[in-house]
């Protein structure tokens, strides 16, 4: 058997059915490629905590899951998404929006916080609450759906009744650019991530 060449990486870190969906399955490999760089990170750095923005829920539940599972010995810290003034979520890809884009791509806070008011306002259906975000989206020209979606706040499981916890999941693309965005129905990051066992069961 062929020498492998001296730098190669033979070993990755796959978490399964978290990464099954939604950005798993539009960028395939991404997700195991995140937990592999992560889990080499922790075992150099050793460190206490380390600190992931709630705006890639699905990559922090990634995270918070490998470390759960190989009994890394490291606190997992949310951080509340930030921000413009417009509502747009602060992302790098945000340069790659022009003037016109930027201002169509404001449909998705926009859709999102469609969903935290219908909830907010007594409804709980998960199906209504997706058709209300894909309108918003769907009224702007250029933007184009990737998902929208309320899921369960661990397992990221599409529901059927939604409860406090639950999360609205979006993806969207505005001319070249894609964007994701989250947020939580009924409760804040705070609350979620101090609730037993959250990400672990």
């Amino acid at each position: 058997i062929p020498d492998s060449p001296p730098n190669a990486c033979l070993t990755t870190v796959r978490v399964a059915k978290l990464t099954e969906r939604f950005e798993g399955a539009a960028r395939p490999g991404h997700f195991e490629g995140v937990a592999t760089v992560c889990a080499k990170l922790f075992q150099i750095v050793q460190p206490d905590r380390a600190y992931f923005g709630q705006k890639d829920y699905q990559q922090l539940l990634v995270v918070q899951r490998m470390v759960a599972d190989l009994n890394m010995p490291i606190t997992i810290v949310p951080v509340p998404t930030v921000r413009d003034a417009d509502g747009l979520a602060l992302s790098s890809r945000n340069v790659y929006l022009s003037m016109e884009e930027r201002a169509r791509a404001l449909a998705l806070p926009r859709a999102l916080s469609e969903a935290v008011r219908r909830y907010e306002a007594g409804e709980t259906s998960a199906d209504a609450l997706r058709e209300a975000m894909r309108s918003v989206l769907k009224a702007e020209p250029q933007v184009t759906v990737d998902y929208a979606e309320i899921v369960h706040p661990v397992t990221l499981e599409p529901l059927d009744i939604v409860t406090d916890g639950a999360v609205a999941l979006a993806a969207v693309r505005v001319g070249g650019t894609r964007l994701i965005d989250n947020m939580l129905l009924g409760t804040t990051l705070g609350q979620l991530f101090r609730r037993p066992n959250h990400g672990m069961q």
